[in-house]
C-alpha cells in the first residue's frame, strides 16, 4: 500500500497573528509568508513552512499537512478518497489531495511543494561521553536563545472514537503502529503512536498520534517540532521562559519515542513540544502495548501537574 512519507505542516486558527507570529519568532521558527488571513511559518530545513495560522474569530486547531513520496503517489491518495488532485493555493505552490479525517481535522496530502534552503545553524554538539571522549580541546559556550528548530515531527490528536481513527490512517494513509495504550483489559486500546509505513525504510517513531478525547471533542493534543540536541532544548526553554511564555511539562524523556522532550504552551493554550534524539522504527520493529499510567510518560521528568492534560 503508498504510504505518506512524512509531515509537512500543521494548522492552527487565532485570532491575532501577531500574537502568535512573537510566539513562534521565540519557540524557534521564522516567518516565510504572511497575508491579511493567514501566517506560515518555517523551520531551518528544507520544508517550505511547517505551521500556518488562520485568522479567525475563535481558536482551535483545524488540520495538518502529509507528503506524498511522488506525484504517483499523490494520485493513488486522491483515488482512494475518491478526491481530486488540484493546484495547491498557499504559499509554496506544488499540488495536494485535500479531505477530512473522521473527527474533521482538514487532511492536505502535497507533493511538488517548493524547497527552500536550510537556514544557518550550529552543528550539534559533541559530548564527552565517561567512556568515549571525542571532543579534544574545544569548548562549549552558549547564550540563551531561541532553539533551532529544524522540522516538525508529528501531530497528537485527541479523538473521539479511536478505532474508526486508527482503520482510516492505517487503511487510507498507510500508517503503522509503533506503540499502544491500553486502559482496563489489554484489548482496550485508547491510544497509539503511528509511523510512516515505509517497509524497511527507517522513519520516527511517530507522525501521528491518535489519543482517545475523554470529554469527546476532537482536536490537538500537542504538536512537535525536533531541535538540534538536548542542549538547544534547554538553552530554547530558558529563553522561553526569560520572555514570560508558559512553561508546560518538562524537561524529561518519554519512554514511547524516547525523545528528550519540554512542552510550552503559546498564547492561546495550544500545547507545543521541542525535542531531540527520538527512535527510529520500521515496519519490522516489534509493537509495544502497555498499560496508560502517568509513569507511562516519562523515563525521567519533573512530576506531571494537571496543567499539562488541559
Amino acid at each position: 500500500m503508498t504510504a505518506v512519507q512524512d509531515i509537512a505542516f500543521v494548522r492552527y486558527q487565532a485570532t491575532d497573528l501577531d500574537a502568535m507570529e512573537a510566539f513562534l519568532v521565540d519557540f524557534g521558527l521564522h516567518r516565510v509568508a504572511r497575508t491579511d488571513t493567514a501566517l506560515y511559518m518555517r523551520a531551518c530545513g528544507t520544508t517550505h513552512h511547517v505551521h500556518i495560522t488562520e485568522r479567525g474569530d475563535s481558536n482551535r486547531t483545524l488540520g495538518f499537512g502529509l507528503l506524498a513520496k511522488s506525484a504517483t503517489d499523490l494520485a493513488a491518495f486522491a483515488g482512494r478518497m475518491d478526491a481530486q488532485i488540484e493546484e495547491n493555493p498557499e504559499p509554496g505552490g506544488g499540488q495536494r489531495v485535500r479531505f477530512t479525517d473522521p473527527d474533521g481535522f482538514v487532511v492536505d496530502v502535497i507533493h511538488g511543494q517548493e524547497a527552500l534552503p536550510e537556514l544557518s545553524h550550529r552543528e550539534p554538539l559533541q559530548m564527552n561521553a565517561a567512556t568515549g571522549r571525542t571532543r579534544l580541546g574545544k569548548v562549549i559556550r552558549l547564550q540563551p536563545q531561541p532553539s533551532s528548530v529544524m522540522r516538525l515531527g508529528h501531530v497528537a490528536l485527541l479523538v473521539s472514537d479511536f478505532r474508526k481513527s486508527f482503520q482510516f490512517y492505517s487503511e487510507v494513509l498507510g500508517m503503522k503502529a509503533s506503540d499502544s495504550y491500553w486502559a482496563g483489559v489489554p484489548e482496550n486500546t485508547i491510544a497509539a503512536f503511528l509511523h510512516c509505513g515505509l517497509g524497511s525504510q527507517w522513519t520516527d517513531h511517530h507522525t501521528v498520534a491518535l489519543i482517545t478525547a475523554q470529554d469527546g471533542v476532537s482536536r490537538f493534543d500537542h504538536t512537535a517540532f525536533e531541535v538540534l540536541d538536548l542542549d538547544d532544548v534547554v538553552q530554547g526553554g530558558e529563553y522561553l521562559k526569560s520572555c514570560g511564555h508558559k512553561h508546560s511539562w518538562g524537561v524529561g524523556r518519554h519512554i514511547q519515542g524516547s525523545q528528550l522532550f519540554d512542552y510550552w504552551r503559546d498564547p492561546f493554550g495550544n500545547k507545543i513540544e521541542h525535542w531531540t534524539d527520538g527512535d527510529l522504527v520500521n515496519d519490522d520493529t516489534p509493537v509495544g502495548h502497555a498499560p496508560i499510567t502517568p509513569d507511562e510518560l516519562r523515563q525521567w521528568a519533573p512530576p506531571i501537574t494537571p496543567e499539562f492534560f488541559e
